[in-house]
């Protein structure tokens, strides 16, 4: 499995539907709200060789209320 983070940038206001879809989709592990910014930080995990891009493509930009991302990859936990 690969972990990977999203930053997310709500549009105003849009903060806690966001990610209470994000969370109702079942496609993150983690979410959280952050200051600063982003609004929230999403972690997620796809089978290795997945592509990042299309998942984040076609599963959280399709999110309405989302103004912008920032996509971190991982590459080891220690």
């Amino acid at each position: 499995m690969t972990a990977f983070f999203v930053l997310v940038k709500c549009q105003l206001g849009q903060s806690y539907k966001v990610a209470t879809a994000i969370a109702d989709a079942e496609i993150a592990s983690e979410i959280y709200s952050t200051a600063g910014d982003y609004d929230l930080i999403v972690k997620f995990y796809l089978e290795d060789g997945e592509d990042i891009g299309r998942f984040v493509n076609e599963q959280l930009h399709v999110i309405a209320g989302i103004a912008d991302t920032k996509t971190i990859p991982t590459f080891k936990a220690f």
